[in-house]
């Protein structure tokens, strides 16, 4: 899977079920191992959310789905 499929998946919480936003950033080690995922919440009013960004790791991931990713956050 490419990350750019990965990004246009909406981030689910499986805690909460909140929405979390979508993927914009991975963070990647010397090697070129993934660390981690960042995402961000969708925007409202053109306004920037203060704490809009959140980062998960592989360990996070329930299940990707088709439409959603869930993570245990």
């Amino acid at each position: 899977m490419y990350l750019s499929e990965l990004q246009n998946k909406d981030i689910i919480s499986v805690k909460t079920g909140m929405n979390l936003g979508r993927i914009v950033d991975v963070e990647v080690n010397n090697e070129g191992k993934v660390l981690s995922f960042i995402a961000e919440q969708k925007k409202f009013f053109r306004k920037v959310l203060k704490n809009s960004e959140i980062t998960f790791t592989f360990s996070d991931i329930a299940k990707i789905g088709t439409d959603v990713i869930l993570v245990n956050k």
